[in-house]
């Protein structure tokens, strides 16, 4: 009962929207108070959407640029329906001696479409909302530090204000510029990497090539789609003028800045901002094809994919698709996740989620290569933020051949970190920061990011500088899962993380067994349990 309540209470009061109800105890059909009184002080999805129409359909617009939203349904079936499996007997990529099986000697390095990563990590994709603009230095430097995949999301050159154009296609793009050098410069050139992620708009206006040719970019991701939406993607602006320059460009901006009577409306301020919409595609399977093609001979050397949570025969397509076009790898993003500005219904209610996605990816890998076609590599995407969720997605795509899933792509976690540091960072410079953190941790960065010495051994005086604190933040975090995953691989006895596997999981609940086909916990060794024993 618990849950059906909690799923039902949001519809028609979220902290994604700033919405509340008067009562806790909601009618569980329509979220609504059971008695609804007039002089209510509380503004309810439908009252406030009485005031602010179509606004509401999406995140609270005052935290735009400096926040992530994501869904807040409860699905019924998470990574915590399933525990890993410990061992006692038997260890493997490691020697049997208690000498070496310990678990900083565990190893998560692995690679995805030919991309070697020292954490089984992408993330992003960070496109043209100014939350990734604003926080790009620690995310940059700390990816590129960490040995990770950074994704530069879609939009990027179509919304930057100074971007240059010759017959429609960009030439020049500062802040494209500035996102792939600032990475470039602190990367190893060995591992991990930076794609930059193009949609319909990009594709219109040349980023590919730009980005191939201009700035030697190597990864070209195609955007299809994301588990937070089925839309394009969507940003907010706070200024008629760029709303116009933008409706030039071509993006749909809403409501309309060339009408005189919103231009009116804006300027008594009605409301502070506009809407800027990218357009949908429907892929075709040659024009697909084609375009891979294309984007290896611009010189492209990974060339991936970014779908969504969409309905199973569309993931079948894809993969098929995908397939026979020999794209390096796909990331699947699975509804539950992330965004910078997405519609909340669409965030809560369509989609795929997470567990239920990859469970179907699975079954057509597995397909095709039954069918002897070629499968690419898989990231998973969708509210992942730690490395028991990691373990859990990768170990659940290795049928005995080596997982499927090579990383897991993540975007709101090592934004949230980034932005932590930031405000601490800012609290300790006004001599702000909260006394109980003060006393646990110092007074100052040097002090509260407990490897400063270590990156200080290694780059000296740019720790603090050139490698900004926010980066220090984003490398720390990522380093927390990079150990937290060792300590688990080394209870799972599997010293590489390319050796975990669906036998290292069982399912607690039914429906995550029925889902996956993971065996419950007491049917796991059922086989082998009696034959131990006689």
């Amino acid at each position: 009962m618990e849950r059906v309540l909690r799923n039902s209470s949001y519809l028609n009061a979220m902290s994604t929207t700033s919405t509340r109800t008067r009562v806790r105890d909601v009618n569980p059909q329509s979220g609504m108070c059971p008695l609804c009184i007039r002089d209510c002080p509380s503004l309810c999805e439908i009252g406030l959407s009485a005031f602010r129409g179509r606004e509401v359909l999406y995140p609270d617009p005052a935290y735009f640029g400096d926040s992530t939203a994501s869904s807040l349904k409860d699905y019924g079936l998470d990574w915590s329906h399933f525990n890993i499996l410990s061992r006692l007997v038997g260890v493997e990529g490691v020697d049997p001696d208690p000498d070496k099986m310990l678990f900083p000697n565990a190893s998560v390095e692995t690679s995805i479409g030919g991309v070697r990563v020292k954490v089984p990590i992408a993330m992003g994709a960070y496109g043209s909302t100014d939350i990734a603009r604003k926080y790009w230095d620690g995310l940059a430097v700390g990816a590129a530090l960490a040995g990770a995949i950074l994704i530069v999301g879609e939009n990027v050159c179509g919304v930057d204000p100074a971007s240059e154009f010759s017959n429609g296609r960009v030439v020049r793009s500062p802040e494209m510029e500035r996102r792939v050098k600032l990475f470039k410069e602190f990367w190893d050139g060995k591992y991990g990497d930076i794609a930059v992620q193009t949609n319909i708009e990009d594709q219109r206006i040349g980023v590919d090539e730009y980005v191939i040719s201009k700035l030697e970019v190597n990864i070209v991701e195609r955007k299809w789609g994301q588990g937070a939406k089925a839309i394009g993607g969507e940003i907010r602006i706070n200024s008629l003028e760029r709303a116009l320059e933008l409706k030039r460009r071509g993006y749909l901006i809403i409501p309309d800045p060339e009408d005189p009577d919103v231009q009116q409306a804006f300027k008594k301020g009605l409301f502070k901002t506009f809407e800027r919409h990218s357009r949908v595609g429907s892929p075709i399977k040659t024009s697909v094809i084609e375009d891979v093609e294309k984007l290896r001979e611009m010189g492209a050397k990974v060339v991936t994919i970014k779908t969504g949570a969409y309905r199973p025969a569309d993931v079948a397509w894809t993969m098929k698709v995908a397939s026979e076009a020999k794209v390096d790898y796909i990331t699947f993003d699975g509804a539950g996740g992330g965004t910078g500005m997405s519609p909340v219904p669409m965030m809560n209610e369509m989609g795929v989620p997470t567990i239920y996605l990859e469970s179907l990816i699975l079954k057509a890998a597995r397909i095709l290569r039954e069918h002897g076609k070629y499968v690419p590599d898989i990231s998973m995407a969708g509210a992942f933020i730690n490395e028991t969720q990691i373990f859990k997605a990768i170990a659940m795509s290795n049928f005995g051949d080596g997982p499927l899933v090579r990383t897991i792509t993540t975007g709101r976690s090592p934004l949230t970190a980034v932005m932590k540091a930031s405000y601490f960072c800012e609290l300790a410079e006004k001599g702000e920061l909260p006394k109980e953190f003060v006393r646990r941790f110092g007074d100052k960065p040097e002090k509260f990011f407990i490897l400063t010495d270590e990156l200080r051994a290694e780059y000296g005086d740019a720790v603090g500088r050139e490698i900004p604190w926010t980066a220090v933040a984003l490398y720390t975090y990522l380093e927390r899962i990079k150990d937290g995953l060792k300590q688990l691989l080394a209870g799972a006895r599997k010293f590489k993380i390319d050796l975990i596997s669906r036998d290292d999981l069982s399912a607690l609940t039914p429906l995550a067994s029925q889902v996956t086909g993971i065996p419950m916990v007491h049917e796991v060794d059922s086989d082998i349990f009696e034959s131990i024993l006689s």
